[in-house]
This record gives C-alpha cells, structure tokens and sequence, in this order.
C-alpha cells in the first residue's frame, strides 16, 4: 500500500461529514474534480471502496465507517501536535476555534470578539454557532478548540469552567404590560413560545414551567429567539429569553418584558474544553476575558422589576 498523505485524510473526513462532494470540497477550498481524484487515488492506494457513490449523496461504505474512526483519531492528534507548540509558545496564538450556542452568540460575540483580538495580538478567531450537541461532536472529534454553552454538561472528558448566571425574562404583548406576572403554574395555561427542539433553552423553559416535552398544549415553536419574540408582538403568545437578549431582540417589538417573582429562572453560562487539550492553560484565560465579556456588567437594563408577583 502506498503512503496515505494528511491531505487526503482532510479530504476524506470532509466527505464524510458532508456526504457531498461539492459541499465537501467548498469545506476544503478546492475544486469539486480536484477532491474527486484525491479520494479515488486513496482508494486505489487502500485497494478498496471508501463510499457508495449517489446522484446526489455519497456514503461510507462499512470499509469507510472504520477507516473514518482511525482517521479521526489520527488527524485530532496531528492537530493536538500543532496545539502542543503553541502553548510551549506561553500565549495564545495562531487559530483558537471557539463554539458558541445560539442563544448565547449574538450578544456576546460582539462585546467578545474585540477582548480576545486585544489580548491576544496573533489570534485567529474562528467561530461556529450551533446547538450544544453539535458542539460536544466536533469538541471531541478535536474540530473544535472549547465551546460557551450551558452548564452542566457533564461529560468526564470535559473540563467545565462557569462564567455568568443569567436570569429568563417573561416576554408577552404590550398591551399586558401593566397585568400580574404569572407564575409557573399559570404559565402552563398560557399560549407558550418556544425555540424548536435541540436548543437547550427550549428543555430549560420547560423545565422551569414543570412541562413535559413535546407539549400536551396548544404551543408554537421557532427556529430562534427573534422569531418568538416577533411572534409575541404580533399577540400569538408569551415567551421566555434570556436577560442578555433583551436589548437586541425587544427594540423594534411591541412587547413588555418583565422579572419573574423569585426564585427566577435562570442558566449558568460557561466554557468547556477537552481535558487532554494542550491549550488547557491559555483556554483558563479566554474563559476570564468571556467572563469580564458578560452582557450584564454594563447594559442599560430594561426589565420591569416591579411588583412581578400576582
């Protein structure tokens, strides 16, 4: 058998992720044609199949689902080689590939991005938005640097570092603005927005209303937290967002946003990471920048406080 290069390898595990080959090759900054060859010269170097060839779809064949397990173990280690130097280096440089949810990413990215490029003059910021389980995916295929999500995760290969606690915020029409807060129990009777399935604010939401997943009720869900704040000010219902997405997501609705009575809801936000990552130590450091980064060190608040009990 021929010598399997590392190139062909990230084109492999490009087409397996994908099962695409247009979409793989776009991932890789090459021609469709030029990943085409690659993958078949490592075929003929194997001296077997790797894909089942479709109009439209390309599959691991049962040759292919091995041969991407020991491929994804061999390219985590190259590029956990690649890690290892920049931190014998004692600061943070080149690529730092962060993963973000997206009930999180539109209000702290922007306060974010700047603290680390000050901090760290040679960085190459590389963000993903997606839903947390995605993220623990590529965190432990070695795709993906740490992750800002919801705590607890709870996995023995992460470390997990909280940040920020946040509070959940009643969002309902404005013409109810001057109405009693509702509590959990009425709440349950109330039309309830929520994000669609995956998202974990959509499983906390729940869980504080004491509402089994899918819903028994009448219930609406959206692909995002503008959606369903949109939707509330257009009379459709009531909806919870976190306290950090109140600036953005309420400015143009016609909605009133208000405290819970305590105990509030709430989320702890934080960073995780893989424990054998040889960026472990300057990753302790992002986590203190993303936490000086909490939205509610210095937003203007704009929740009513007052009287939030019946």
């Amino acid at each position: 058998m021929e010598n399997i290069t590392l190139k062909q390898m990230r084109y492999f595990e490009a087409l397996a992720r994908h099962g695409h080959f247009g979409r793989a090759a776009a991932d890789c900054a090459i021609s469709q044609p030029a990943l085409s060859v690659q993958i078949k010269d490592l075929e003929q170097a194997l001296g077997t199949a790797l894909f089942e060839r479709g109009p439209r779809q390309a599959r691991l064949t049962g040759f292919g689902e091995a041969f991407a397990a020991r491929v994804a173990a061999i390219l985590r280690g190259v590029d956990e080689l690649g890690d290892l130097a920049r931190a014998a280096q004692g600061q943070l440089v080149g690529r730092l590939r962060i993963g973000i949810i997206p009930t999180i990413a539109p209000y702290l990215l922007p306060r974010l991005v700047g603290r680390l490029s000050q901090r760290f003059s040679g960085i190459d910021l590389q963000v993903r938005e997606t839903q947390t389980e995605k993220l623990l995916h590529e965190l432990s295929e070695g795709r993906l640097d740490t992750a800002i999500v919801a705590l607890p995760i709870s996995e023995s290969w992460l470390t997990e570092v909280a940040l920020f606690q946040e509070d959940f915020v009643l969002v309902r029409p404005a013409a109810d603005a001057g109405r009693p807060v509702p509590d959990r129990e009425q709440l349950r009777e109330m039309r309830l927005l929520l994000l669609e399935e995956g998202h974990c604010f959509r499983d906390q939401a729940l869980s504080f209303c004491s509402i089994r997943s899918p819903l028994t009720r009448d219930s609406l869900d959206g692909s995002s937290l503008t959606t369903l704040v949109q939707m509330v000010s257009a009379g459709i219902g009531v909806t919870l967002i976190p306290e950090m997405a109140v600036p953005v997501e309420t400015r143009s609705a016609q909605v009133a946003v208000q405290a819970f009575a305590p105990p509030r809801p709430n989320r702890t936000i934080g960073m995780i990471w893989r424990k054998t990552s040889p960026l472990a130590g300057q990753l302790g450091e992002v986590a203190e920048i993303v936490r000086a980064a909490d939205p509610s060190m210095d937003r203007t608040r704009s929740v009513d406080r007052s009287a939030p009990g019946t």
